[in-house]
């Protein structure tokens, strides 16, 4: 399954917005590992930026999330407006309204919705660096607002219900991205016009300790090698045909 990096914003000396004694850095640590918790407990690859209350910058964070081999990154703020109680609400933000990382920012938005949170919808915000130097899908979560009373008690009163809609939204585009993945799985080696030309090359992997058959295509004879359920275990097998000489394709049927 594919692994996520969580990211809680701020930290250390950099302590977010402030409203009421109430710091950013801590709300968004806490929800960051909540909802990380409850993607291990269902088999989501999880890694954080941080644990614990320290300062990173924000290209220090795009950073870790670009070399911890997860395919989404996944930063927890709070928002906060120029004046108390004026504003309520959840966004996400994305670098560009595109992609797998919008339908996730879509996802978390509609289940936090279902908390009870307003859904102010997903913004488009490609100047921040969170969003801007990361080379993996990346969204913003903003959980409500820190100087909003309402928004401050529903976060404390439906916190681990807040947790299980993040998360819900994170595992429900992981699935959906996992699906499209799914088929049947073969490697290509080969592509003739001629049957006996597709014979000698099947008989060549053969004796190299490979299963495989003769597809016709019409009007060519494809050479085909293994049946795989996943697209990572036909990769695999690409590469190693790929080291012993052999022009390859991997198929999805």
């Amino acid at each position: 399954m594919a692994g996520v990096i969580l990211d809680a914003g701020h930290g250390g000396y950099d302590n977010g917005a402030q409203y009421d004694g109430r710091k950013e850095k801590d709300d968004n640590l806490r929800l960051t590992l909540a909802v990380g918790q409850i993607l291990e407990q269902n088999g989501v690859p999880v890694s954080y930026t941080r644990q614990s209350d320290i300062y990173q910058s924000p290209s220090e964070k795009a950073r870790l999330g670009n070399e911890s081999g997860a395919d989404y990154f996944i930063s927890f703020h709070r928002n906060a407006s120029p004046n108390a109680n004026e504003y309520q609400g959840v966004e996400t933000l994305v670098f560009d309204d595109q992609g797998i990382k919008a339908e996730m920012a879509r996802n978390v938005n509609a289940n936090l919705e279902q908390v009870g949170f307003r859904n102010i919808g997903v913004k488009e915000r490609p100047n921040l660096t969170v969003l801007r130097r990361t080379k993996i899908p990346a969204i913003l979560i903003e959980a409500g607002f820190l100087n909003s009373d309402q928004d401050n008690e529903r976060f404390d009163e439906k916190f681990q219900e807040i947790a299980q809609a993040i998360a819900d939204g994170i595992m429900e585009t992981i699935g959906d991205e996992n699906e499209a993945l799914k088929g049947i799985y073969r490697v290509q080696i080969g592509l003739y016009r001629n049957f006996s030309n597709a014979q000698y090359v099947l008989n060549r992997a053969v004796a190299d300790g490979y299963e495989g058959n003769i597809v016709y295509k019409d009007p060519y004879y494809a050479v085909q090698i293994g049946e795989y359920n996943t697209l990572d275990e036909a990769v695999r097998l690409e590469n190693e045909l790929k080291k012993k000489g052999y022009d390859t394709l991997v198929i999805k049927e």
